[in-house]
């Protein structure tokens, strides 16, 4: 302010002074709790970095990195709200802040509206006493919740007879029931099935659960409830492999599915095998679908009871029983492997991330161009994607290998990075393959993808109770993140199914009760209704 702007009078530069003495308290105050907060986030930054790219024993998963941010969103609306109790009308919300909470996103039109109207106490003028009108009105929504409701269905079958003849009594048939004589109804077991393989919680949480609410339900209980519509849906499980299996291409993966060996009092290592189709990327029809397939282990003896009968392409990563199985007589070369571009990328990555590595770096440069090349294709057909690849992928893909082989001319045979040039030469062949069949991703993340749920199951159960156990887990899993894939609930995916299925579905309709079919004639259902 400039001095000949002060006032004169003592009294007006009292006041000004104490005006400013305020607002630089004000400031003060300001840049402390933003200089906190800062030490707070650079802090969580710092946790954050050393869990992602320090040493392996310090490095998050992807499931925990999950729970780290979490704790860091946390964190910051702590920050918010401590401070919101703060402010007085003299300090308002500052504007970034309000942004953030108002920028939230909108609820889904689908949901239910309950309308409450919240009018002045009085509607009579407080100026003149004459009576006031509605000129418009502020709405805001929120999100409600109404909790996880149990009921009992009771059913009654009266019987009825003749008082003429008194020889005909007539009742209605009992509904079929997935258990006979059992508590649940299939909506329940339903509920039970996706809690633990879609949600992932064990039968003794679900069981502590049930307690809170007064229901007296153990976990052995709930795991007869779950063998029983395991044994219902096998058929459908089968007939999702089988489907799966007919088409031209397919991603494989496996990873590990501890089992409990009783003879010997600890577990022993089982596998989930899981074979994935999605052919959108080219325009494909047929749908998207996963299917898991228990084994006692990983060897191509296994891929090939796996594969039996198959005739296509397989995409999987470099594991040498996909080529073992590949090269086996019995497949009569019907099976032709893709490699996985990701896998090769991982690997020099690794090494990039440790430091200054100029040939990793390059390496990661060069497959990112082949990946914005493919992004530019996605969708379109099979015989376009080819040709964009022949044009464009092709010469990239020539002179990586031809740089490739420079690189390992120069370094050391026995370092990191010599192994990993290796493994892309060896494995050329198969990554190259994409060039010529538009069909073939650069990697396998369709079905990386679908592992990621098994392995966080396995996390919260550590291992199947026995061999049965682990194959009901593989059929029950495979149609739960078929489901995902669709956007059903599987939830009322199950419920409508064990129904079907316990009142005598027929077993050539079986195709109407895959999640593809299930989500398009419930759509239907809707719009007719």
């Amino acid at each position: 302010m400039p001095i000949d702007a002060l006032p004169n009078d003592l009294d007006a530069l009292r006041a000004l002074v104490s005006s400013l003495s305020s607002e630089r308290d004000a400031a003060i105050e300001e840049c402390r709790r933003v200089r906190e907060q800062n030490d707070r986030l650079h802090h969580l930054l710092k946790q954050l970095q050393r869990a992602q790219f320090g040493r392996r024993s310090e490095r998050l998963d992807r499931e925990q990195m999950q729970l780290a941010l979490e704790d860091i969103e946390t964190a910051i609306a702590e920050q918010d709200a401590q401070e919101d109790n703060k402010e007085t009308a003299e300090a308002p919300v500052d504007a970034q802040r309000k942004k953030r909470r108002a920028n939230r996103g909108s609820l889904p039109a689908h949901l239910p509206r309950i309308h409450v109207t919240l009018a002045p106490e009085s509607a009579v003028c407080p100026c003149c006493h004459g009576t006031m009108h509605v000129i418009g009105e502020d709405t805001a929504e929120r999100l409600d919740v109404i909790p996880a409701q149990y009921q009992v269905i009771v059913t009654h079958r009266p019987q009825y007879a003749c008082r003429a003849c008194e020889q005909a009594v007539v009742q209605a048939p009992a509904p079929e029931r997935l258990i006979k004589g059992g508590l649940p109804t299939e909506a329940m077991v339903a509920s039970v099935l996706v809690a633990k393989y879609a949600w992932h919680l064990p039968l003794y949480r679900q069981s502590q659960m049930l307690l809170s609410q007064g229901i007296t339900i153990d976990r052995a209980t709930l795991a007869f409830w779950v063998g029983y519509a395991a044994a219902e849906l096998k058929p459908l499980h089968l007939r999702l492999r089988e489907l799966i299996l007919c088409s031209g291409k397919i991603a494989v993966d496996e990873t590990v599915a501890p089992v409990l060996d009783p003879g010997r009092g600890r577990t022993k290592k089982g596998y989930f095998w899981a074979i994935a189709r999605d052919d959108r990327p080219w325009g494909g029809t047929d749908p998207p679908a996963v299917a898991y397939t228990y084994a006692p282990g990983r060897g191509a003896v296994h891929g090939l009871k796996l594969l039996e009968g198959y005739r296509g392409i397989v995409q999987c990563d470099g594991y040498a029983a996909y080529k073992t199985i590949a090269d086996d007589a019995r497949t009569g070369n019907a099976i032709t492997l893709a490699f996985c571009w990701v896998h090769l990328r991982r690997q020099f990555f690794d090494i990039a991330k440790g430091g200054s590595a100029p040939i990793a770096s390059e390496a990661l440069d060069r497959i990112a161009a082949l990946y914005a090349i493919e992004k530019t294709i996605r969708g379109k057909s099979a015989d376009e994607r080819r040709a964009v690849r022949q044009e464009k992928s092709k010469p990239l893909v020539l002179a990586l290998k031809t740089w490739l082989e420079q690189q390992l001319a120069r370094v050391s045979t026995k370092s990191v990075i010599a192994k990993v040039i290796r493994y892309g030469l060896n494995h050329w062949d198969g990554l190259i393959r994409f060039l010529d069949d538009g069909r073939i991703e650069l990697d396998t993340n369709i079905v990386e993808r679908s592992i990621r749920p098994i392995v966080l199951n396995r996390k919260n159960a550590l291992f199947a109770g026995h061999d049965q156990g682990a194959e009901n887990w593989a059929a029950i899993a495979s149609l739960v993140e078929t489901c995902k894939l669709y956007g059903v609930d599987p939830q009322a995916y199950f419920a409508d199914v064990l129904a079907k299925l316990v009142n005598l579905w027929p077993a050539s309709r079986l195709d109407e009760l895959l999640p593809w079919a299930w989500a398009a004639q419930r759509s239907t259902d809707r719009r007719a209704a």
